[in-house]
C-alpha cells in the first residue's frame, strides 16, 4: 500500500529572510488506488452554484405529493418542467426564513442567501454578512483563476455580497462573459502561453524551495517524479496564474472553448430574451467549470421585484403577482418558465463528463428565490431546490418536508459544510443555524 500525502502539501523554503511556499501538481500519491479521488481530504474538485429568480412561487402548486426518495414523491405542477432531472435533485419544503421581514423581497433574499437580517436604514439597504457563495468562495476561490463568477440574463445588480455594501455585480452580456473567461489570459491545457512579467520573482521562489523538492523526490515513484519535474519547470516557462498552477486541476479532459455568443440579444417586442441569454451563458459557465477557471458561480436569472415581461404575459412579473386575480394562471406560467431554465442549468452541468460521472456530481446547486407566495411576500414554506451531490454528500431524487417550519439556514449550513467542512455555523441572530439538515445528507 502506498504512503499517502495530503493534496495541499507545499514545498517550503526561505527567500530574503521570509518563508515561501510552492504548491504541487496532482500526483498519484494524492489519489486513492482507482485514481478517481483524493486519498486524503476529499474527492475531485467540488463546486457551488446558485440559480436565483425573483418574485417567489405559488406554494399550493409548488409543494409536491409525497415525501422521501424515488417514486415516493411526485413533482408538482410548477416543478413538472424538472421531470428530466428529477433523479438529480433534492427538494426541501416547509422551511422558514427566520430573519425579520423588514422589506418585501429583499429581506427574504438576505435571509435565504446570508442567513442574516437585512440592514435597512431609510433608502439604504445591504446585507450584513457575506452571501453563501462568497462564504464558499473564501475557501475554494484561491484554487482558480476567478474567485467566483456572477452572471444573469436580466441586466440588474445581483445579490452576491462580500460583506456590507460590498456587492459583486453580475455580467449580463453573454459575449462579455465569454470574453472575460475565454479571452486574454485563458490557455487550454497543454498550450504554451506568453512569458509572465513576474517570471524572475517566481524563479527565485522556486529556487528557495528546491531543497525541499529534492527531499520530496526521494518519496516519489518514477511517474510522480516526472510530474513534479514538469510542474517545477512549468512554473518558469508557462503563463499561468500562479495560484491556479500550484493547485493543478485534477481533470481537464472535457475542457474546451465554447461557441462564441452573439454581440447583443435585443429585446423582442419589449420582452428580453431571457431564455436564450441564460442558455448561452450557462453553456459558457459549464465550460469554465470544466476548465477549472472557477469553482463558485451565481446565476441571477431574474432579480427581486423585477417587472420583466415574460413570453405571452400581459403584464410585468411583479405586477402580476399582486394584481392578477384568482389562482393567478399567468404567474403560474412564469414560474414554470423559470423552472424550464433551471432544468437547462442542471442539464448543462450534467452534460459535462468528469471522472466516472459528471460535473453535476461534483457540484451542489442551490435554486431559490426571494419569498414564498409573491402576493403576500411570505417567508414561510420557502422554495429550495438542490441539484447535484457535491461529490456524494447529498441525497438525490428526494423530497424533505419540514414538519415544524425549521430554519432554512440549516440547508445553507449543510451546503457550506459539504465544501468547507470546518464551518461551525451559518447566519446571525434568529437566522443563525449551528446544525445542518441531516435528513438530506448522505451519512
Amino acid at each position: 500500500m502506498k504512503s499517502l500525502m495530503h493534496r495541499r502539501t507545499f514545498l517550503r523554503g526561505m527567500l530574503a529572510g521570509s518563508a515561501v511556499s510552492v504548491g504541487l501538481p496532482l500526483l498519484d500519491i494524492f489519489l486513492n488506488d482507482s485514481g478517481t479521488a483524493f486519498a486524503v481530504g476529499g474527492g475531485l474538485p467540488k463546486r457551488f452554484g446558485l440559480f436565483f429568480w425573483g418574485n417567489g412561487i405559488l406554494p399550493d402548486r409548488w409543494v409536491p405529493t409525497g415525501t422521501g426518495a424515488g417514486d415516493a414523491w411526485t413533482l408538482s405542477e410548477q416543478l413538472a418542467p424538472l421531470a428530466s432531472v428529477k433523479d438529480d435533485i433534492t427538494l426541501v419544503t416547509g422551511m422558514s426564513v427566520k430573519v425579520p421581514n423588514v422589506e418585501p423581497h429583499t429581506a427574504g433574499a438576505a435571509g435565504i442567501l446570508s442567513g442574516a437580517p437585512l440592514l435597512l436604514e431609510g433608502d439604504h439597504r445591504t446585507f450584513t454578512m457575506p452571501s453563501i457563495d462568497q462564504v464558499i468562495a473564501a475557501e475554494l476561490g484561491g484554487y482558480t483563476r476567478f474567485r467566483s463568477i456572477e452572471f444573469g440574463a436580466a441586466p440588474k445588480a445581483g445579490l452576491s455580497y462580500n460583506g456590507p455594501d460590498n456587492q459583486n455585480p453580475p455580467e449580463s452580456s453573454p459575449k462579455a462573459l465569454f470574453d472575460r473567461i475565454f479571452g486574454g489570459g485563458f490557455t487550454l491545457p497543454g498550450e504554451d502561453g506568453v512569458a509572465d512579467p513576474s517570471l524572475g520573482l517566481r524563479r527565485s521562489v522556486l529556487d528557495a524551495v528546491m531543497e525541499d523538492a529534492a527531499q520530496l523526490q526521494s518519496r516519489l515513484g518514477a511517474a510522480d517524479k516526472a510530474r513534479l519535474d514538469q510542474h517545477l519547470t512549468g512554473i518558469r516557462e508557462l503563463e499561468k496564474r500562479i495560484a491556479w498552477l500550484e493547485e493543478n486541476p485534477p481533470s481537464l479532459e472535457a475542457c474546451g472553448i465554447p461557441a462564441t455568443p452573439a454581440e447583443i440579444y435585443p429585446d423582442v417586442e419589449g420582452r428580453p430574451q431571457l431564455s436564450t441569454k441564460n442558455r448561452v451563458m450557462m453553456d459558457t459557465l459549464a465550460m469554465a467549470l470544466a476548465c477549472d477557471q472557477t469553482r463558485v458561480f451565481t446565476n441571477w436569472f431574474t432579480y427581486s421585484v423585477n417587472n420583466l415581461l415574460f413570453p405571452g404575459a400581459p403584464s410585468g412579473h411583479h405586477q402580476l403577482t399582486h394584481d392578477e386575480p384568482g389562482d393567478q394562471p399567468e404567474v403560474n406560467k412564469i414560474v414554470k418558465h423559470i423552472m424550464e431554465e433551471l432544468r437547462y442549468t442542471i442539464e448543462a452541468l450534467r452534460a459535462v463528463p468528469e471522472g466516472d460521472g459528471t460535473l453535476l456530481d461534483n457540484t451542489i446547486l442551490l435554486a431559490t428565490t426571494d419569498c414564498s407566495l409573491g402576493r403576500t411576500h411570505s417567508m414561510d414554506d420557502f422554495p429550495i431546490v438542490l441539484a447535484g451531490t457535491a461529490g456524494g454528500t447529498f441525497k438525490k431524487n428526494f423530497h424533505y418536508r419540514s414538519p415544524s417550519k425549521e430554519n432554512a439556514s440549516k440547508v445553507l449550513l449543510s451546503i457550506v459544510r459539504s465544501l468547507v467542512p470546518v464551518a461551525g455555523s451559518f447566519g446571525a441572530a434568529d437566522g443563525r443555524a449551528e446544525d445542518g439538515l441531516g435528513d438530506i445528507e448522505v451519512l
